[in-house]
């Protein structure tokens, strides 16, 4: 009798359990806070990605998105209001990342599950990480100016490179420093000056770039650019001067203007990491997680159990294949007519017929 009482209360136990999850999850509210405007990809990848993938796990929870502009005090008050509004999970893209840790621990102060997306927080354990490996993405790109400087066989001696760092405030953009000054360290060229770029503002990467360019000129072969709008920025600043042509100048993100400059020729590379994909994985971890179960991880980050994919390398040579003819949800991650718009000659040249 004993033994069939306590089989039942397992049983209600376990069933009680399942509702009480499948309530959690139902009419659930989940909140998307995203960094800035620097970059497009957010309104043009992320949410659409994550929104997408919500819909299908979940129909009937809500999604709110909301994007900082790089202003980490609008965005202490954007996750501030979500949690007023019953978000139950919230994927947190930090502007400041040291002053985000504050923010996951109230949140799991209230039961609210954290997922860190793109940029870790390593001050506080968030319930998942997910991202692109930005490690790796800062290390291929520079190895990838280094080949293609020694292809080019511009001599080491006095030339160096300009290093354009991302944000200070982006944990993020620290790995992929990182990542840079470990594909920059075998190469021999040296690295005349390096600067991390407040906000990641295309605008003031250019501003430092041409006041290197007065200060260095020819001895510059090459950029390492932590990012399609840093690049970006440096291109502006070369163009500027009357530099032709350009140096390789790195980028990341594969924006459209990023692989357009590469179309064009003004960029050497690029990072091909579909935001769609880590936002879908967003989607999935928070459904997991207000179900209540424990994802598992990869790996491990700050404490933080992780997955990260491994990005792609972008050049002209490759552009076409990975870009135009692979495709994402049925379609082509960049259509031709799009990429090709106002670069119709240079699209051809690298058989691109939009």
């Amino acid at each position: 009798m004993k033994r069939t009482l306590a089989l039942s209360a397992a049983l209600l136990s376990a069933v009680f359990g399942v509702q009480a999850n499948a309530q959690t999850l139902s009419n659930a509210t989940v909140a998307f806070l995203m960094p800035d405007q620097g970059s497009t990809r957010y309104e043009e990848h992320d949410y659409p990605g994550f929104a997408a993938q919500m819909k299908k796990l979940c129909p009937s929870c809500k999604v709110i998105y909301l994007n900082a502009d790089g202003d980490a005090t609008k965005q202490q008050q954007q996750f501030n209001s979500v949690i007023a509004q019953g978000a139950k999970a919230i994927v947190l893209d930090a502007v400041d990342t040291a002053a985000a840790a504050a923010l996951v621990k109230r949140a799991q102060g209230q039961g609210i599950k954290v997922i860190a997306y793109d940029r870790p927080i390593p001050n506080a354990i968030a319930d998942y990480y997910v991202s692109f490996d930005n490690e790796a993405i800062g290390r291929i790109i520079a190895k990838s100016l280094v080949d293609q400087l020694k292809k080019m066989k511009v001599p080491t001696g006095q030339s160096g490179v300009l290093q354009i760092n991302g944000s200070p405030t982006d944990a993020a953009a620290g790995l992929i420093k990182k990542g840079i000054h470990a594909g920059l360290a075998s190469g021999g060229y040296k690295t005349l000056a390096e600067y991390d770029t407040p906000e990641w503002a295309p605008s003031k990467a250019q501003q430092w770039a041409s006041g290197q360019i007065t200060r260095f000129g020819k001895q510059i072969v090459g950029v390492v650019a932590a990012n399609d709008g840093t690049g970006g920025g440096a291109v502006a600043a070369f163009k500027a001067a009357g530099v032709n042509p350009v140096p390789p100048i790195t980028g990341n993100d594969a924006t459209i203007a990023g692989l357009q400059y590469i179309v064009a020729g003004l960029q050497y590379n690029t990072i091909l990491k579909p935001s769609e994909i880590v936002a879908g994985a967003a989607a999935d971890l928070a459904v997991a997680l207000l179900k209540g179960e424990k994802p598992k991880a990869s790996t491990t980050l700050y404490n933080t159990p992780s997955r990260l994919f491994v990005p792609t390398l972008i050049t002209a040579a490759n552009l076409k294949a990975e870009v135009i003819d692979k495709k994402l949800n049925g379609q082509p991650i960049v259509a031709a007519a799009v990429l090709c718009k106002g670069y119709e000659d240079a699209c051809k040249k690298l058989g691109i017929n939009p």
